[in-house]
């Protein structure tokens, strides 16, 4: 029994020293402060832990989403945030100076979106999907869209060194139905991680207990103890996961994984980028696990 645990001991250190060795490069694109958070926090929280390096970019500064605050002196806050946020998940997080709710798929957009995957030499970028009740939801998947493939073109935004290969895209996972619904490739169960996730998540005070409460008409629910606001967080924001999800799941942890799991964060392959084989993803997907 001793000799077993020993050999499983080794072969955890061989595997964690081989991932800070070659560590991935994952980038996850939000159109505010927040949104990368909710989408892929517990992926990315994985991945840190693994040694890999993940990198979170809001498109817009989130000056404008508040009932009471606005302008520089909310974007300045909800920087803040989105260093304190980037701080407990274990990732860089950058929040790019475009207003909130002008978000517009132009090419200047484009060409910084283009830099920031060249500059972060992304193994994996993961956006939402353009179909989405937000325009800047919309736009960040469209601009995340048109950035592929251009990534590896020289002649295109030439102040950054190109890539030498097409990253793989992703989109993360979303509700609406029209004109497609969201189909999962990929999923990650996230149990072990989702309490840190909801601590991360829960920098964004100004968004968690305020703004979008406020949106939803449930601003007098908001808990004054931060204990009971993790736990009113993560009620909100721990669904259950869809049935595809469930059985997306099945296909790489196993049908046993399915019925433990209760969070799950899911991923479908973009057309656009390199398509990888069940392989390639568990390169990429390090935490995929059977």
């Amino acid at each position: 029994m001793i000799k077993t645990y020993v050999v499983l001991l080794l072969c955890f250190i061989s595997y964690s020293i081989g991932a800070q060795q070659n560590p991935l490069n994952i980038l996850v694109f939000g159109a505010h402060p927040d949104d990368c958070d909710i989408s892929s926090g517990g992926t990315a929280i994985l991945f840190s832990n693994m040694g890999h390096n993940v990198k979170f970019v809001s498109l817009t500064n989130g000056d404008a989403g508040h009932h009471e605050l606005g302008g520089g002196a909310l974007a300045k806050i909800r920087r803040a945030e989105a260093q304190e946020a980037g701080r407990r998940f274990g990732v860089e997080y950058s929040v790019l100076d475009n207003h909130d709710g002008e978000l517009m798929p132009t090419l200047e957009n484009r060409l910084k979106v283009i830099r920031e995957i060249r500059k972060w030499n992304a193994d994996v970028v993961i956006a939402p999907r353009p179909n989405d009740y937000h325009p800047d939801h919309r736009y960040t998947g469209i601009l995340v869209q048109d950035a592929a493939y251009m990534v590896i073109v020289p002649n295109v935004a030439p102040d950054t060194p190109p890539l030498a290969k097409n990253p793989v895209f992703l989109y993360c996972q979303d509700r609406f139905k029209k004109p497609n619904p969201f189909e999962p490739d990929i999923a990650v169960i996230i149990d072990e991680v989702f309490e840190q996730k909801m601590y991360a998540t829960a920098a964004h005070e100004s968004q968690f207990f305020e703004w979008l409460p406020w949106t939803n008409g449930t601003l007098e629910k908001v808990p004054k103890d931060k204990d009971k606001r993790l736990e009113f967080l993560g009620d909100w924001l721990g669904s259950k996961p869809s049935e595809a999800s469930l059985e997306c799941l099945g296909k790489w942890y196993g049908q046993k994984a399915v019925e433990k799991a209760r969070y799950v964060e899911a991923f479908e392959i973009c057309e656009y980028g390199k398509q990888p084989s069940d392989t390639e993803i568990r390169r990429l997907f390090p935490m995929l696990k059977m």
